[in-house]
């Protein structure tokens, strides 16, 4: 750590304000802080997953510090959901930041931000990212997609990344110990709009942990759960749809499941409501185009037939 700034323990520092804003003070230097996001998610299916996250977080003490893993997968495959039903476990706030490939390294620390006081006055304000709120407050940081961020970025956290569990902020001029409950995940996702990793970066971010697309049941019971407004014969055709899509290796994902089973549904009742008949086949069918395109229709198309040469 570098000798000429301010290091603080995060662990001996009073958060100060309310729950709309709330700020910390290191030896006179004002920090405001980021909010923890509630989000209304549920993690459905293999809790596999869940134990393999949660145990590389497990911590005995203060020679036994968490690791900062990472999870892989095909997009909208549960990620984001997964690191934040697994945080929320740990009865800890959870933080958010979304990687980007214009993120720098002030993005990820702290950002001085100049406020109007006045019409010829002004004052510097010092905001914490949400990272650094989660190194502050003992919460867990949720990383997403950050294999979209670039090298520059991700050097900054190298030190918070290892067994030194710090960040230092050039701009603010403090080194910060990362609170003994702080819990880091970065979610990334494979595919090749990516960059690739710097070594010193992947050799931190371990263990991988990999969210592959989920077995038929879960795969239902994931829409039922997100969409518990559609038709289960709905759900059942989007299902089908989707392991069909699977088998023939199309990266189509419950994300897009979502899509197509909501806009079904609402396809359906629309036309109901307006005296139209459309069975769920039909409703689904269009849907799929409508979402991911004609070619798409294949998928759909399969089931449809299949039924119609079963009831033949």
């Amino acid at each position: 750590m570098a000798g000429d700034k301010k290091q603080v323990q995060a662990q001996d520092l009073k958060i100060e304000g309310s729950t709309e804003q709330s700020y910390v003070s290191i030896e006179g230097l004002r920090i405001r802080l980021a909010k923890p996001l509630e989000f209304n998610f549920e993690w459905v299916g293999n809790d596999k997953v869940v134990n393999q996250l949660r145990s590389s977080w497990y911590s005995t003490g203060k020679n036994d510090p968490p690791m900062s893993p990472r999870l892989v997968g095909k997009p909208g495959v549960g990620k984001t959901v997964l690191a934040y039903a697994a945080a929320k476990m740990l009865e800890i706030p959870v933080y958010f930041f979304q990687a980007t490939s214009d993120t720098t390294p002030n993005d990820v620390l702290i950002t001085p931000v100049v406020i109007e006081t006045g019409k010829d006055s002004s004052r510097v304000e010092y905001v914490a990212s949400s990272l650094v709120t989660a190194v502050l407050t003992g919460g867990a940081i949720v990383f997403d997609e950050g294999n979209r961020m670039q090298e520059k970025a991700w050097a900054s956290l190298a030190p918070l990344l290892d067994s030194r569990r710090y960040v230092e902020s050039v701009t603010a001029g403090v080194v910060i110990k990362a609170h003994p409950e702080f819990r880091f995940v970065s979610t990334m996702n494979d595919d090749a709009s990516c960059f690739d990793l710097p070594e010193y970066i992947q050799s931190r971010l371990q263990p991988q942990i990999y969210i592959e697309f989920p077995p038929r049941d879960e795969e239902r019971q994931i829409l039922e759960a997100n969409l518990p407004v559609v038709s289960p014969s709905v759900l059942d055709y989007v299902t089908d749809f989707l392991q069909n899509a699977h088998q023939d290796d199309q990266r189509y994902s419950v994300r897009e499941g979502i899509h197509i089973a909501n806009y079904a549904s609402k396809f359906q009742r629309y036309e109901e409501e307006n005296g139209r008949h459309v069975t769920p086949g039909q409703a689904v069918l269009l849907a799929v185009e409508r979402v991911l395109g004609v070619r798409e229709t294949r998928y759909i198309k399969q089931v449809i037939w299949r039924e119609e040469e079963a009831s033949a």
